[in-house]
């Protein structure tokens, strides 16, 4: 713990991270590697697409315009925005057993929007187009000129809030870390009307898309939480804290309830496109339930993402930090295919479907190419090497008492 009236130099902090940087070990610096390894990766198979056209390099088509970019650009914006919603809880609004928290699920609230940002930018072909046009010709109709916008201001926020965190000024942090969950809050409820406000897609159609992302975004947001601060203490090698082991009790009971109320939001989902037997919807529910996508559904999304967490958590009991350790890799493994599954099954019916068009009789497929795979991993790599440089630059991200 620093002291508050001591306010370390430059030279000190410098020192301090060479000096933890030496002392890491190799397994650390392979971690590092691989991960840079992967961005790479990842940026260059982004440009070669950006430059030789989209149609050459990824697998998505004129009918399933949207694909594993968008529902991976989806899940880091959600886990952004469940560290931002989970990590407020204590130290904007106050409640103690929160605190210990706060450092790391900002920074990497931090960190995860900005994969989110690496990876779409290569689906949206040429995305300097899209920040010159967001500013020069502003569409207020549109959910996606919203979407870019209110992310915009909420990177902002929470940029500022992570400054404020690090000078221990602790009214401007709380000031920022409000504006920013209000701005995260504002952003992915409008993501969820991205999906919601779709008339010709009676799949994602409804007015409860954009409440079932920001919950989903809390449930996402104590996976990410419990994982990574079990995962920084052992890259730093520390034993932790009881007040952080309480804190990460916390987060599990929180975590318990809003996986069940996921749950509940699926079942209805599923009921609401058997009842009456809904044409856009239908034949998409019956595939997920007991056809060709069932396995997928049943096996990722209900049992890694969800029922099995649950089981694990209240094993757990918020203490054991092996279960609780598993369970937020195997949410987060499930979480990535619950959205890839909403961002792909919501096209999986022909808009053709019910007019008897022959061509569309059949429900349409999609398989993401291997370059597609790549950015996506890319995305994924960029998170864990902030992560990792993280832990390093910023000593565990250890938090004053205020």
């Amino acid at each position: 713990m620093a002291h508050h009236h001591t306010t370390p130099s430059l030279n000190e902090l410098v020192a301090g991270v060479a000096n933890r940087l030496k002392t890491a070990g190799t397994g650390f610096y392979l971690m590092v590697f691989i991960a840079a390894a992967l961005v790479l990766a990842s940026a260059g198979t982004g440009l070669v697409a950006m430059f030789k056209g989209h149609e050459a390099y990824y697998n998505v088509y004129r009918e399933v315009p949207w694909g594993v970019l968008i529902a991976t650009y989806v899940f880091f914006v959600v886990s952004s925005t469940g560290l931002c919603l989970i990590s407020s809880i204590g130290h904007v609004f106050g409640v103690k057993d929160f605190m210990p928290i706060a450092k790391r699920s900002v920074f990497l609230s931090i960190a995860t929007i900005l994969s989110g940002f690496f990876v779409i930018a290569f689906e949206i072909k040429l995305p300097w187009r899209m920040a010159i046009w967001n500013v020069i010709s502003p569409n207020l109709t549109s959910n996606i000129w919203w979407m870019g916008t209110l992310y915009g201001i909420y990177l902002a926020f929470m940029f500022a809030e992570y400054v404020f965190l690090l000078m221990n000024k602790h009214r401007p942090a709380v000031i920022c870390g409000f504006s920013g969950s209000v701005a995260g809050i504002a952003a992915h409820s409008n993501l969820g009307a991205v999906f919601g406000l779709l008339m010709g897609r009676p799949y994602w159609q409804g007015p409860y898309m954009p409440i079932y992302f920001i919950a989903s975004a809390m449930m996402t947001g104590c996976a990410v939480i419990l994982m990574f601060h079990i995962l920084g203490y052992k890259v730093n090698k520390q034993e932790m804290a009881p007040d952080m082991q309480r804190a990460l009790e916390v987060t599990t009971k929180i975590g318990i309830l809003l996986i069940t109320v996921i749950l509940f939001f699926t079942t209805w989902k599923l009921i609401a496109g058997a009842a009456g037997q809904p044409n856009g919807a239908y034949p998409v529910v019956q595939s997920e339930v007991f056809g060709h996508h069932a396995f997928v559904f049943w096996f990722f999304e209900i049992l890694l993402g969800m029922a099995g967490p649950l089981v694990l958590f209240i094993l757990s009991k918020g203490r054991n930090l092996k279960l609780m350790l598993i369970a937020s890799l195997s949410m987060v493994v499930g979480i990535f295919v619950m959205r890839f599954n909403l961002v792909y099954l919501g096209q999986a019916l022909p808009v053709y479907y019910d007019l008897g068009v022959n061509e569309f009789k059949e429900m349409l497929h999609y398989s993401p190419s291997v370059y597609e795979w790549i950015i996506t991993a890319g995305g994924f790599g960029l998170t864990a090497l902030l992560f990792l440089i993280g832990e390093k630059v910023f000593d565990g991200h250890k938090v004053e008492d205020h």
